[in-house]
Protein backbone atom coordinates (compact mmCIF):
# COMPACT_ATOMS: atom_id res chain seq x y z
CA UNK A 1 0.00 0.00 0.00
CA UNK A 2 1.26 3.17 -1.03
CA UNK A 3 0.23 7.09 0.10
CA UNK A 4 1.46 10.18 -0.83
CA UNK A 5 3.42 11.32 1.91
CA UNK A 6 3.56 15.17 2.38
CA UNK A 7 6.96 16.03 5.12
CA UNK A 8 7.01 19.54 6.23
CA UNK A 9 9.99 21.28 6.37
CA UNK A 10 11.01 21.87 9.81
CA UNK A 11 10.92 25.72 9.73
CA UNK A 12 7.09 25.65 9.02
CA UNK A 13 6.80 23.48 12.07
CA UNK A 14 8.13 25.80 13.67
CA UNK A 15 5.94 28.78 12.04
CA UNK A 16 3.29 26.89 13.06
CA UNK A 17 3.65 26.69 17.06
CA UNK A 18 4.93 29.88 17.36
CA UNK A 19 1.05 31.14 16.61
CA UNK A 20 0.46 27.96 19.19
CA UNK A 21 2.21 30.02 21.83
CA UNK A 22 -0.21 32.99 21.17
CA UNK A 23 -2.85 30.38 21.09
CA UNK A 24 -1.95 29.11 24.81
CA UNK A 25 -0.42 32.53 26.51
CA UNK A 26 -3.40 34.50 26.20
CA UNK A 27 -5.29 32.13 27.90
CA UNK A 28 -2.80 31.25 30.57
CA UNK A 29 -2.49 35.04 31.59
CA UNK A 30 -6.12 35.53 31.54
CA UNK A 31 -6.43 33.02 33.91
CA UNK A 32 -3.79 34.53 36.04
CA UNK A 33 -5.58 38.05 35.83
CA UNK A 34 -8.55 36.88 36.53
CA UNK A 35 -8.13 36.63 40.17
CA UNK A 36 -7.78 40.43 40.25
CA UNK A 37 -11.21 40.50 39.43
CA UNK A 38 -12.12 38.43 42.79
CA UNK A 39 -8.87 39.31 44.97
CA UNK A 40 -8.11 43.14 44.29
CA UNK A 41 -11.25 44.65 42.29
CA UNK A 42 -13.98 42.65 44.75
CA UNK A 43 -16.15 40.88 41.73
CA UNK A 44 -18.44 38.53 43.84
CA UNK A 45 -18.86 34.63 42.76
CA UNK A 46 -21.54 35.32 40.23
CA UNK A 47 -20.08 38.01 38.16
CA UNK A 48 -16.69 35.90 37.95
CA UNK A 49 -19.21 33.46 36.40
CA UNK A 50 -21.13 35.79 34.52
CA UNK A 51 -17.97 37.05 33.30
CA UNK A 52 -16.01 33.08 32.21
CA UNK A 53 -19.69 31.75 30.88
CA UNK A 54 -21.54 34.50 28.50
CA UNK A 55 -18.06 35.62 26.28
CA UNK A 56 -17.18 32.33 25.23
CA UNK A 57 -20.85 31.19 24.51
CA UNK A 58 -20.64 33.99 21.98
CA UNK A 59 -16.98 32.72 21.01
CA UNK A 60 -18.43 29.57 20.61
CA UNK A 61 -21.12 30.54 18.46
CA UNK A 62 -18.85 32.34 16.08
CA UNK A 63 -16.51 29.89 15.49
CA UNK A 64 -18.31 27.25 13.53
CA UNK A 65 -19.40 30.36 11.26
CA UNK A 66 -15.72 31.36 10.93
CA UNK A 67 -15.04 27.83 10.03
CA UNK A 68 -16.94 27.42 7.10
CA UNK A 69 -16.32 30.93 5.83
CA UNK A 70 -12.35 29.74 6.18
CA UNK A 71 -13.30 27.01 4.27
CA UNK A 72 -14.58 28.22 1.42
CA UNK A 73 -13.10 31.53 0.61
CA UNK A 74 -11.52 32.30 -2.68
CA UNK A 75 -8.58 34.45 -2.45
CA UNK A 76 -5.30 34.36 -3.85
CA UNK A 77 -3.58 33.87 -0.21
CA UNK A 78 -5.13 30.97 0.20
CA UNK A 79 -8.26 30.54 2.79
CA UNK A 80 -6.50 30.82 6.46
CA UNK A 81 -4.52 33.55 6.23
CA UNK A 82 -5.50 36.82 5.91
CA UNK A 83 -8.04 35.97 8.92
CA UNK A 84 -4.47 34.50 11.05
CA UNK A 85 -3.79 38.21 10.45
CA UNK A 86 -6.93 40.12 11.42
CA UNK A 87 -7.62 37.97 14.61
CA UNK A 88 -3.67 38.52 15.76
CA UNK A 89 -4.41 42.40 15.57
CA UNK A 90 -7.83 42.11 16.78
CA UNK A 91 -6.90 39.93 20.06
CA UNK A 92 -3.93 42.38 20.67
CA UNK A 93 -5.83 45.39 20.77
CA UNK A 94 -8.67 43.80 22.79
CA UNK A 95 -6.42 42.55 25.47
CA UNK A 96 -4.74 45.49 26.23
CA UNK A 97 -8.27 47.69 26.57
CA UNK A 98 -10.03 44.78 28.62
CA UNK A 99 -7.70 45.41 31.66
CA UNK A 100 -7.91 48.99 31.86
CA UNK A 101 -9.73 48.46 35.03
CA UNK A 102 -9.20 50.79 38.21
CA UNK A 103 -10.56 49.94 41.95
CA UNK A 104 -12.09 54.14 42.09
CA UNK A 105 -13.94 53.36 39.56
CA UNK A 106 -17.33 51.42 40.47
CA UNK A 107 -18.45 47.86 40.95
CA UNK A 108 -20.78 48.11 38.28
CA UNK A 109 -18.51 50.28 35.40
CA UNK A 110 -16.13 47.59 35.88
CA UNK A 111 -17.82 44.65 35.20
CA UNK A 112 -19.57 45.88 32.17
CA UNK A 113 -16.64 47.39 30.76
CA UNK A 114 -14.57 44.34 31.34
CA UNK A 115 -17.49 42.61 30.05
CA UNK A 116 -17.83 44.38 26.50
CA UNK A 117 -14.44 44.17 25.45
CA UNK A 118 -13.67 40.53 26.36
CA UNK A 119 -16.66 40.00 23.82
CA UNK A 120 -14.13 42.11 21.33
CA UNK A 121 -11.26 39.93 22.46
CA UNK A 122 -13.12 36.51 21.57
CA UNK A 123 -14.14 38.08 18.49
CA UNK A 124 -10.62 38.51 18.05
CA UNK A 125 -9.96 34.81 19.23
CA UNK A 126 -12.51 33.08 16.61
CA UNK A 127 -10.89 35.29 13.68
CA UNK A 128 -7.38 33.86 14.75
CA UNK A 129 -7.81 30.33 16.08
CA UNK A 130 -10.34 28.94 13.46
CA UNK A 131 -8.06 29.30 11.03
CA UNK A 132 -5.17 28.90 11.96
CA UNK A 133 -6.02 25.16 13.62
CA UNK A 134 -7.04 24.07 9.98
CA UNK A 135 -4.14 25.62 8.61
CA UNK A 136 -2.78 23.23 10.95
CA UNK A 137 -4.86 19.80 10.29
CA UNK A 138 -4.39 20.36 6.34
CA UNK A 139 -0.63 21.07 7.00
CA UNK A 140 0.27 16.82 6.20
CA UNK A 141 -1.74 13.69 5.03
CA UNK A 142 1.29 11.25 6.89
CA UNK A 143 -0.40 9.75 9.67
CA UNK A 144 3.43 10.43 12.20
CA UNK A 145 3.64 13.69 10.44
CA UNK A 146 0.66 15.19 11.89
CA UNK A 147 1.58 14.06 15.00
CA UNK A 148 5.07 15.62 14.96
CA UNK A 149 3.41 18.52 13.72
CA UNK A 150 1.53 18.94 16.87
CA UNK A 151 4.10 17.91 19.27
CA UNK A 152 6.03 20.42 17.90
CA UNK A 153 3.77 23.06 18.53
CA UNK A 154 2.58 21.83 21.73
CA UNK A 155 5.85 22.19 22.47
CA UNK A 156 6.55 25.68 21.79
CA UNK A 157 2.65 26.30 22.89
CA UNK A 158 3.68 25.22 26.36
CA UNK A 159 6.38 27.69 26.92
CA UNK A 160 3.19 29.96 27.89
CA UNK A 161 2.29 28.04 30.58
CA UNK A 162 6.29 27.85 31.75
CA UNK A 163 5.96 32.24 31.43
CA UNK A 164 2.62 32.48 32.81
CA UNK A 165 2.90 31.51 36.32
CA UNK A 166 5.54 34.04 36.63
CA UNK A 167 3.30 37.06 36.54
CA UNK A 168 1.95 35.60 40.61
CA UNK A 169 5.69 36.91 41.15
CA UNK A 170 5.48 40.20 39.74
CA UNK A 171 2.13 40.91 40.20
CA UNK A 172 1.85 40.82 44.18
CA UNK A 173 5.39 41.88 44.60
CA UNK A 174 5.52 45.45 46.00
CA UNK A 175 8.65 46.09 44.34
CA UNK A 176 7.40 45.76 41.17
CA UNK A 177 3.63 47.48 41.75
CA UNK A 178 1.84 49.00 44.43
CA UNK A 179 -0.97 46.99 43.14
CA UNK A 180 -2.64 43.79 41.03
CA UNK A 181 -4.96 45.76 39.14
CA UNK A 182 -2.08 48.44 38.67
CA UNK A 183 0.24 45.14 37.71
CA UNK A 184 -2.55 44.01 35.35
CA UNK A 185 -3.31 47.46 33.18
CA UNK A 186 0.64 47.70 32.44
CA UNK A 187 1.37 44.13 32.52
CA UNK A 188 -1.50 43.51 29.55
CA UNK A 189 0.55 45.61 27.24
CA UNK A 190 3.65 43.22 27.41
CA UNK A 191 1.44 40.02 27.02
CA UNK A 192 -0.12 41.48 24.02
CA UNK A 193 1.99 43.12 21.81
CA UNK A 194 4.52 40.02 21.56
CA UNK A 195 1.58 37.50 21.65
CA UNK A 196 -0.15 39.68 18.43
CA UNK A 197 2.74 39.43 16.30
CA UNK A 198 3.82 35.72 17.32
CA UNK A 199 -0.23 34.90 16.11
CA UNK A 200 0.55 36.27 12.93
CA UNK A 201 3.37 34.75 12.19
CA UNK A 202 2.01 31.80 10.87
CA UNK A 203 -0.07 33.75 8.56
CA UNK A 204 3.36 35.33 6.98
CA UNK A 205 5.63 32.34 7.18
CA UNK A 206 3.10 29.46 6.10
CA UNK A 207 3.35 28.68 2.74
CA UNK A 208 -0.45 28.63 1.22
CA UNK A 209 -1.73 28.32 -2.46
CA UNK A 210 -4.21 30.02 -4.06
CA UNK A 211 -7.98 29.32 -4.11
CA UNK A 212 -9.24 31.55 -6.37
CA UNK A 213 -10.13 28.86 -8.93
CA UNK A 214 -11.83 26.35 -6.30
CA UNK A 215 -15.45 25.22 -6.53
CA UNK A 216 -16.57 26.10 -3.12
CA UNK A 217 -19.62 27.69 -1.69
CA UNK A 218 -20.48 31.08 -2.44
CA UNK A 219 -20.01 34.01 0.27
CA UNK A 220 -21.98 36.75 0.26
CA UNK A 221 -24.79 38.84 1.70
CA UNK A 222 -27.39 36.58 -0.72
CA UNK A 223 -26.13 32.93 0.40
CA UNK A 224 -26.41 33.90 4.49
CA UNK A 225 -29.58 32.02 4.94
CA UNK A 226 -28.45 29.10 2.78
CA UNK A 227 -24.69 29.60 4.51
CA UNK A 228 -26.52 29.04 7.83
CA UNK A 229 -28.26 25.47 6.91
CA UNK A 230 -24.88 24.59 5.57
CA UNK A 231 -23.22 25.25 8.90
CA UNK A 232 -25.68 23.34 10.75
CA UNK A 233 -25.59 20.23 8.05
CA UNK A 234 -21.68 20.75 8.16
CA UNK A 235 -22.12 19.81 11.95
CA UNK A 236 -24.06 17.00 11.92
CA UNK A 237 -22.37 14.91 9.02
CA UNK A 238 -19.21 15.75 11.40
CA UNK A 239 -20.73 14.26 14.74
CA UNK A 240 -22.44 11.37 12.51
CA UNK A 241 -18.63 10.40 12.74
CA UNK A 242 -18.03 8.38 15.76
CA UNK A 243 -14.72 8.51 15.97
CA UNK A 244 -14.65 12.44 16.09
CA UNK A 245 -17.59 12.33 18.80
CA UNK A 246 -15.83 10.36 20.86
CA UNK A 247 -12.66 12.82 20.27
CA UNK A 248 -14.45 15.72 21.28
CA UNK A 249 -16.47 14.53 24.40
CA UNK A 250 -12.90 13.08 26.11
CA UNK A 251 -11.17 16.94 25.03
CA UNK A 252 -14.20 18.58 27.09
CA UNK A 253 -14.23 16.23 29.62
CA UNK A 254 -10.43 16.55 30.77
CA UNK A 255 -9.66 19.92 29.05
CA UNK A 256 -12.75 21.61 30.85
CA UNK A 257 -12.60 19.29 33.96
CA UNK A 258 -9.16 20.63 34.47
CA UNK A 259 -9.79 24.26 33.58
CA UNK A 260 -12.67 24.00 36.58
CA UNK A 261 -9.95 23.95 39.08
CA UNK A 262 -6.94 25.46 37.59
CA UNK A 263 -8.53 28.98 38.46
CA UNK A 264 -8.51 27.64 42.13
CA UNK A 265 -4.74 27.00 42.22
CA UNK A 266 -4.34 30.31 43.87
CA UNK A 267 -6.53 30.14 46.46
CA UNK A 268 -5.57 25.78 47.36
CA UNK A 269 -1.55 27.24 48.04
CA UNK A 270 -2.24 30.09 49.61
CA UNK A 271 -4.97 29.05 51.73
CA UNK A 272 -4.44 25.58 52.41
CA UNK A 273 -0.38 25.27 52.85
CA UNK A 274 0.32 29.07 53.88
CA UNK A 275 -2.85 29.50 55.98
CA UNK A 276 -4.11 32.19 53.39
CA UNK A 277 -1.03 34.85 53.51
CA UNK A 278 -0.21 34.98 50.05
CA UNK A 279 2.99 37.42 50.87
CA UNK A 280 4.22 33.80 53.02
CA UNK A 281 3.38 31.76 49.76
CA UNK A 282 6.39 33.47 47.91
CA UNK A 283 6.86 31.64 44.74
CA UNK A 284 5.20 28.59 45.60
CA UNK A 285 2.27 29.59 43.25
CA UNK A 286 4.27 30.52 40.64
CA UNK A 287 6.28 27.39 41.13
CA UNK A 288 3.17 24.44 40.73
CA UNK A 289 2.41 26.11 37.21
CA UNK A 290 5.98 26.62 35.54
CA UNK A 291 7.48 23.02 37.01
CA UNK A 292 3.92 21.65 35.55
CA UNK A 293 4.54 23.12 32.15
CA UNK A 294 8.66 22.19 32.15
CA UNK A 295 8.00 18.58 33.24
CA UNK A 296 5.06 18.84 30.14
CA UNK A 297 7.71 20.71 27.64
CA UNK A 298 10.43 18.18 27.77
CA UNK A 299 9.21 15.18 29.30
CA UNK A 300 5.47 14.57 28.57
CA UNK A 301 5.46 16.16 25.11
CA UNK A 302 8.63 14.43 23.57
CA UNK A 303 7.74 11.18 25.33
CA UNK A 304 3.93 11.28 24.37
CA UNK A 305 5.63 11.67 21.06
CA UNK A 306 7.43 8.66 20.92
CA UNK A 307 4.51 6.60 22.47
CA UNK A 308 2.29 7.74 19.84
CA UNK A 309 4.56 6.39 17.01
CA UNK A 310 5.22 2.84 18.86
CA UNK A 311 1.76 1.91 20.33
CA UNK A 312 -0.62 4.15 18.51
CA UNK A 313 -2.38 6.94 19.17
CA UNK A 314 -4.94 5.90 20.99
CA UNK A 315 -2.65 3.80 23.25
CA UNK A 316 -0.99 6.82 24.08
CA UNK A 317 -3.45 8.55 25.28
CA UNK A 318 -4.89 5.99 27.60
CA UNK A 319 -1.36 5.47 29.22
CA UNK A 320 -0.98 9.04 29.68
CA UNK A 321 -4.39 9.32 31.34
CA UNK A 322 -3.93 7.11 33.51
CA UNK A 323 -0.70 8.43 34.79
CA UNK A 324 -2.59 11.57 35.96
CA UNK A 325 -4.99 10.05 37.13
CA UNK A 326 -2.22 8.84 39.56
CA UNK A 327 -0.88 12.26 39.51
CA UNK A 328 -4.33 13.77 41.16
CA UNK A 329 -4.51 11.37 44.15
CA UNK A 330 -0.75 12.02 45.11
CA UNK A 331 -1.53 15.86 45.04
CA UNK A 332 -4.59 14.95 47.47
CA UNK A 333 -2.14 13.76 49.57
CA UNK A 334 1.06 15.99 48.88
CA UNK A 335 -0.90 19.77 49.70
CA UNK A 336 0.45 19.50 53.39
CA UNK A 337 0.42 22.69 55.36
CA UNK A 338 3.91 24.12 56.07
CA UNK A 339 5.14 21.71 53.48
CA UNK A 340 4.63 23.21 50.12
CA UNK A 341 7.80 21.34 48.36
CA UNK A 342 6.10 18.04 48.82
CA UNK A 343 3.57 18.63 46.11
CA UNK A 344 6.58 18.81 43.42
CA UNK A 345 6.61 15.22 43.90
CA UNK A 346 3.17 14.46 42.27
CA UNK A 347 3.61 17.22 39.30
CA UNK A 348 5.67 14.75 36.72
CA UNK A 349 2.22 12.44 37.03
CA UNK A 350 -0.09 15.06 37.51
CA UNK A 351 1.21 16.66 33.94
CA UNK A 352 0.78 14.02 32.05
CA UNK A 353 -3.23 14.56 31.27
CA UNK A 354 -3.69 18.04 30.00
CA UNK A 355 0.11 17.92 28.68
CA UNK A 356 -0.52 14.64 26.14
CA UNK A 357 -3.77 15.81 25.26
CA UNK A 358 -3.88 18.12 21.78
CA UNK A 359 -0.57 16.65 21.18
CA UNK A 360 -2.54 13.81 20.43
CA UNK A 361 -6.04 14.74 19.74
CA UNK A 362 -5.51 17.55 17.24
CA UNK A 363 -3.73 14.72 15.47
CA UNK A 364 -6.20 12.37 15.76
CA UNK A 365 -8.33 14.99 14.21
CA UNK A 366 -6.97 15.13 10.90
CA UNK A 367 -6.98 11.60 10.59
CA UNK A 368 -10.40 12.23 11.23
CA UNK A 369 -10.48 15.09 8.49
CA UNK A 370 -9.85 12.50 6.10
CA UNK A 371 -12.76 9.94 6.72
CA UNK A 372 -14.83 12.90 6.10
CA UNK A 373 -13.19 13.54 2.83
CA UNK A 374 -13.57 9.97 1.87
CA UNK A 375 -17.29 10.36 2.93
CA UNK A 376 -18.67 13.97 1.09
CA UNK A 377 -15.93 14.74 -1.47
CA UNK A 378 -14.91 18.19 1.08
CA UNK A 379 -12.00 19.38 3.28
CA UNK A 380 -13.51 21.12 5.88
CA UNK A 381 -10.57 21.94 8.30
CA UNK A 382 -12.12 24.59 9.19
CA UNK A 383 -15.46 23.37 10.53
CA UNK A 384 -14.07 20.01 11.74
CA UNK A 385 -11.50 22.96 14.16
CA UNK A 386 -14.23 25.03 14.94
CA UNK A 387 -16.38 21.86 16.20
CA UNK A 388 -13.29 20.63 18.02
CA UNK A 389 -12.31 24.11 19.77
CA UNK A 390 -16.01 25.03 20.07
CA UNK A 391 -16.54 22.07 22.40
CA UNK A 392 -13.58 23.12 24.25
CA UNK A 393 -14.67 26.76 24.79
CA UNK A 394 -18.27 25.59 25.49
CA UNK A 395 -16.56 23.69 28.22
CA UNK A 396 -13.92 26.30 29.32
CA UNK A 397 -16.90 28.48 29.45
CA UNK A 398 -18.97 26.23 31.81
CA UNK A 399 -15.56 25.53 33.51
CA UNK A 400 -15.44 29.25 34.51
CA UNK A 401 -19.01 29.32 35.86
CA UNK A 402 -18.54 26.16 37.56
CA UNK A 403 -14.98 27.34 39.22
CA UNK A 404 -17.29 30.36 40.57
CA UNK A 405 -20.42 27.77 41.86
CA UNK A 406 -17.53 25.97 44.05
CA UNK A 407 -16.50 28.36 45.67
CA UNK A 408 -19.75 29.10 46.57
CA UNK A 409 -20.94 25.55 47.72
CA UNK A 410 -17.82 25.07 49.78
CA UNK A 411 -18.53 28.57 51.22
CA UNK A 412 -14.96 30.24 50.45
CA UNK A 413 -14.40 33.67 51.17
CA UNK A 414 -10.72 35.58 50.58
CA UNK A 415 -11.20 37.71 52.88
CA UNK A 416 -11.39 35.39 56.37
CA UNK A 417 -8.60 34.03 57.75
CA UNK A 418 -8.10 30.02 57.17
CA UNK A 419 -9.02 28.83 60.58
CA UNK A 420 -12.56 30.13 60.31
CA UNK A 421 -13.11 28.45 57.41
CA UNK A 422 -11.13 25.17 57.16
CA UNK A 423 -13.73 23.07 56.10
CA UNK A 424 -14.31 25.41 52.79
CA UNK A 425 -10.39 25.25 52.05
CA UNK A 426 -10.29 21.64 52.76
CA UNK A 427 -13.07 21.34 50.09
CA UNK A 428 -11.71 23.48 47.66
CA UNK A 429 -8.59 20.97 47.99
CA UNK A 430 -10.85 18.11 47.27
CA UNK A 431 -12.48 19.65 44.35
CA UNK A 432 -9.05 20.37 42.86
CA UNK A 433 -7.93 17.11 42.99
CA UNK A 434 -11.01 14.66 42.76
CA UNK A 435 -12.78 16.80 39.99
CA UNK A 436 -10.69 16.76 36.79
CA UNK A 437 -9.72 12.99 37.73
CA UNK A 438 -13.35 12.27 37.66
CA UNK A 439 -13.44 13.87 33.83
CA UNK A 440 -10.41 11.75 32.86
CA UNK A 441 -11.80 8.22 33.90
CA UNK A 442 -15.01 9.06 32.26
CA UNK A 443 -12.80 10.22 29.16
CA UNK A 444 -11.10 6.82 29.20
CA UNK A 445 -14.21 5.38 28.96
CA UNK A 446 -15.72 7.16 26.14
CA UNK A 447 -11.86 6.29 24.23
CA UNK A 448 -11.97 2.87 24.85
CA UNK A 449 -13.51 1.49 21.13
CA UNK A 450 -11.63 4.53 19.17
CA UNK A 451 -10.54 2.46 15.92
CA UNK A 452 -8.83 4.56 13.92
CA UNK A 453 -5.45 2.62 13.84
CA UNK A 454 -2.37 3.53 11.32
CA UNK A 455 -3.54 1.02 8.94
CA UNK A 456 -6.77 2.64 8.72
CA UNK A 457 -5.29 5.86 8.30
CA UNK A 458 -3.31 4.68 5.58
CA UNK A 459 -6.57 2.74 3.95
CA UNK A 460 -8.53 6.16 3.21
CA UNK A 461 -5.38 7.86 2.71
CA UNK A 462 -4.99 5.76 -0.40
CA UNK A 463 -8.63 5.45 -1.43
CA UNK A 464 -8.60 9.51 -1.66
CA UNK A 465 -4.84 9.18 -3.70
CA UNK A 466 -6.85 7.19 -6.08
CA UNK A 467 -9.73 9.84 -6.07
CA UNK A 468 -7.61 12.49 -6.89
CA UNK A 469 -6.14 10.13 -9.80
CA UNK A 470 -8.63 9.79 -11.30
CA UNK A 471 -10.45 13.03 -11.11
CA UNK A 472 -6.96 14.81 -12.45
CA UNK A 473 -6.69 12.45 -14.99
CA UNK A 474 -10.27 13.46 -16.66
Amino acid sequence: MSTTINKVPFGQKVAFGIGMFANQMFPAILGIFMVVLVEDLGFPGWMWSLIYFFPRIFDSITDPIMGFISDNTKSKWGRRKQYILIGGLLMGVAFIFMWQLYAEDSLQYNFWYFFIWSIVFYLGLTFFSVPYVAMGYEMSNDFHERTNIMAIAQWIGQWAWVIAPLFWIIMYDPEWFPSADVAVRELAIWVAIPCAISAMVPAIFIKSRSTLNENYEPLNVSTIGSSLIKIIDSFKAAFKIKQFREICIATFLIFNAFNTVASLTFFVIVYKLFNGDADASGIWVALFGCLGALVTTFIVIPVVAKMATVMGKKKAFMVSQAISVLGYIMLYFLFVPGKPWMYIIGLPFFSFGIGSLFTIMMSMTADVIDIDELNSGKRREGIFGAIYWWMVKVGFAIAGALSGLIIAIVGFNPDLATIDQQSAVNGLHAFFCFFPMAGTLIAMYVMRNYDISEERANEVRTLLDERKRIADSK
